[in-house]
């Protein structure tokens, strides 16, 4: 058994949660054999423009994807406990990974290893994130393979160079170094569009679709107070 603390998080706008969201957390929490995971919601998500529904529904939204991602924990038998932070709500300006990052890592010690779950899009994406090639000092990337996202085709030069030089083939890697690494997970494929979710939730089809795409606390809440209409 391995003594190192091994922390996911997962964090994003959550605008709102879905199963996607669920299912990668799910996927980590078990293949990873996580001993905590953490749901961070942006505080001010710089990079998604104008029209975010508002931080503070956003963190109660969150919230109750963690009380059905907790069920489907205890039914699956996985131990790793579950926490809703509010570490980018409550820090002033632009929510920048590189601060959270930062954050965790002094709240967690030098030998834990903390691993940030995200899609593939996600680390696509990534040299446009602020500081981001220092992440690699403070945390580890766990990377799932999502719909129409070929990681073997059309990448950049620097993601190119980033996966030769951080790549690792075995997760159980992450057990043994605190941050630096990449695990690409091709055996989970899961679309964690939010933005494409908001849109369907404003057409007629919204019935149809709200019960297979969000979780039920989640759903209460969006009804309630009639987001996303």
């Amino acid at each position: 058994m391995s003594t190192t603390q091994r922390i996911g998080i997962l964090g994003g706008t959550f605008d709102p949660p879905h199963v996607g969201h669920l299912k990668l957390a799910t996927h980590f929490a078990e293949t990873l054999q996580l001993d905590e995971l953490l749901l961070i919601p942006s505080g001010e998500p710089w990079q998604k423009g104008s029209g975010i529904t508002p931080a503070e529904i956003r963190f109660q939204l969150t919230e109750a994807a963690a009380k059905d991602l907790a069920r489907v924990f205890l039914y699956l038998k996985i131990p790793t406990r579950i926490g809703v932070d509010r570490i980018e709500i409550e820090r002033a300006g632009p929510s920048y990974t590189i601060d959270t990052a930062k954050a965790l890592r002094e709240r967690f010690g030098p030998k834990a290893s903390l691993i940030w779950l995200t899609g593939a899009d996600s680390l696509i994406q990534l040299p446009t994130w602020h500081s981001w090639r220092d992440l690699f000092q403070y945390i580890n990337f766990a990377v799932a393979s999502r719909p129409h996202y070929d990681l073997n085709a059309g990448l950049s030069t620097e993601i190119q160079e980033l996966l030769k030089a951080h790549q690792i083939m075995d997760s159980v890697a992450l057990e043994k170094q605190p941050s630096g690494l990449i695990y690409i997970d091709e055996s989970l494929s899961v679309d964690l569009s939010s933005t494409e979710l908001r849109k369907r939730l404003k057409t007629p089809a919204r019935s149809q679709i709200e019960s297979e795409a969000i979780s039920s606390h989640t759903l209460q809440i969006i009804t309630n107070l009639g987001l996303y209409q």
